[in-house]
Order: structure tokens, then C-alpha cells, then sequence
């Protein structure tokens, strides 16, 4: 198995994970998916969340923020959480993770955000 499988399957056995893709948000392209009934189509999920990674920098190059203190984006849907979690490095490689949980069975934040902060050096491309 590849680091990113691996990084994938790590992601997806997250307390609450229904889907995960690894996203070049440079490229709009998914690297690679897993899926645990989210039902969504990770190709609309990159091309569309890449979008809302650059909206966030562009406003925080506005407001003078460093572009690596974006921890994570989160959406609160009604039954689910979606969170997009970049790389360390977000301007070199314009990676992040795309991790969609079931809002009833997610761990709590910080937990989810440890275990995703854990499977980063998988990441590193």
C-alpha cells in the first residue's frame, strides 16, 4: 500500500468518516478518494472545494494573514460535517484533505483534527 492509500484509509477510519479525497487544489483534481457511503462525486468535490480554499487565501492575503495558519475549513451541514484540512505547506503544493463525517457519529474536533494533523507527513508529495 502507497502512502496515500494509506493516508486515506487512516482518514476514512476516523470515528464518523463517510468519505475522504486527497485534493490538489492547484490542479482541481482529486489524488485519490475513498468512499464509505457519502455519495458524493470527489471529482464536483475538488473542483468545487478547490474554489473555496482560494477564496479563503485571497481573503486572508487581503486581511494580512499568513496563508498557513489555516488549520481547516469546516462546513456544518445539517447531517453532516465537511472539512477541508490543508497541508502544511499550502502554497508549495496546494494539498489538502477533504474528510466528510456523519455529524451524529464524528468525534469531537479536536480529536479529528489530531488524527488528520498524524496522517500529514503521508501527504508530503
Amino acid at each position: 500500500m502507497d502512502r496515500l492509500e494509506t493516508a486515506l484509509e487512516g482518514a476514512l477510519a476516523i470515528g464518523g468518516a463517510t468519505g475522504v479525497a486527497i485534493v490538489d487544489f492547484q490542479q482541481r483534481r482529486v489524488l485519490g478518494s475513498l468512499d464509505r457511503g457519502s455519495g458524493l462525486d470527489m471529482d464536483k468535490v475538488a473542483y468545487g472545494d478547490s474554489d473555496v480554499m482560494r477564496a479563503k487565501l485571497y481573503t486572508l492575503e487581503l486581511l494580512d494573514y499568513a496563508p498557513d495558519s489555516v488549520e481547516d475549513i469546516l462546513i456544518t451541514l445539517g447531517a453532516e460535517l465537511h472539512m477541508i484540512r490543508p497541508l502544511p505547506r499550502l502554497r508549495e503544493g496546494g494539498i489538502f484533505i477533504y474528510l466528510v463525517l456523519n455529524r451524529d457519529q464524528a468525534q469531537p474536533l479536536d480529536e479529528i483534527r489530531h488524527q488528520l494533523r498524524s496522517l500529514e507527513p503521508l501527504l508530503e508529495l
